[in-house]
């Protein structure tokens, strides 16, 4: 129930990254851990400790990174590639299409760094497209934690599925309120509350704020479904159309541009099975800007204010 989802504390989704891909080196002796000069941000250091043999530091060329992971594949090797979000799209999409998804490698790109919430960097370093770009990508599983708790189960259960898949998580603490080491079932969505009046559907830092947002629209009588969508690829189709079924009205929440994201691979779905009014929280066809995170979730319009505006607007379609 949505009174009993409670944050434990802050913590920073990239160290959850780092811890579950040291415990996935401690089960899988083929896991290796790849970095294009940014152990330190990608809190590597403790797997580099323990396992300094299973580390490569490929320096600042992100696509040399891509291809020495797929070659390693071929050798029965687990590779993680590991960079911000946007140097491990953007900067790499030719090596990932060609190097790795064309072939089905087992590497696990993962991309930290991801989103407004980066911050200061400003517009380069946001990338607001990666998730679009990658699960066009035949065979690419997408992922998109929402705490530290999943994100180090998440990258626990890649490490022991086969095929590539792209992990995407953030820079700054965000509310930590899953259960800690609750296996990740890839493909599976997380329904946080059951409801009855419009399904929210979120992915990444946004599901937090989807969790106030529901809140406060319970104390207004609006009962809210509200499902973490963890796994963009493949979707929980199924988890989906069941959900729209009962409610009759969307929203999305994701940090990331409108187009290509969660809110088009839910409307996708919902246009072939359960048409519906359908609200997108999301970031309007721009490009970021330097700024706090605060600053900038206010500024672009992703916020548990504009979760629950978008709520009531989609209500208001379905003619409630």
């Amino acid at each position: 129930m949505l009174k009993d989802i409670q944050a434990i504390n802050e913590k920073e989704t990239r160290a959850g990254f780092g811890e579950g891909i040291l415990e996935a080196g401690r089960r899988n002796e083929n896991v290796v851990a790849l970095t294009a000069d940014l152990a330190g941000s990608l809190k590597l250091n403790a797997f580099i400790k323990e396992f300094p043999e299973r580390f490569i530091q490929c320096g600042i060329a992100e696509a040399n990174m891509m291809g020495v992971a797929a070659g390693m594949t071929i050798g029965g090797k687990i590779p993680f590639t590991t960079t911000f979000a946007n140097f491990s799209t953007s900067r790499v999409y030719d090596q990932i299409r060609q190097s790795i998804a064309y072939s089905n490698k087992n590497v696990k790109i993962c991309a930290s760094h991801a989103g407004l919430t980066l911050g200061e960097d400003g517009a380069t370093h946001q990338v607001l497209e990666d998730i679009g770009m990658m699960k066009m990508l035949p065979g690419m599983t997408v992922i998109v934690p929402c705490d530290f708790n999943q994100t180090k189960a998440a990258t626990i259960a890649i490490a022991e599925h086969e095929g590539p898949v792209y992990l995407r998580f953030g820079r700054p603490k965000c509310p930590n309120f899953t259960a800690e080491n609750h296996p990740f079932e890839i493909g599976k969505a997380q329904i946080l509350a059951e409801g009855s009046d419009v399904s929210i559907f979120a992915c990444g830092h946004m599901v937090w704020l989807a969790v106030e947002a529901a809140k406060a629209l319970a104390e207004k009588g609006i009962s809210v479904e509200l499902i973490n969508i963890h796994t963009i690829k493949p979707l929980d189709e199924a988890a989906v159309i069941a959900s729209v079924k009962k409610t009759g009205c969307i929203v999305t929440a994701e940090e990331h541009q409108i187009n290509g994201g969660l809110g088009d691979s839910i409307a996708n779905v919902a246009a072939r099975h359960c048409p519906a009014p359908h609200e997108y929280v999301a970031v309007m066809d721009t490009f970021g800007e330097s700024g706090t995170p605060k600053q900038l979730l206010d500024k672009y319009g992703l916020t548990t204010a504009h979760i629950i505006a978008a709520a009531e607007k989609a209500l208001a379609r379905k003619g409630r």
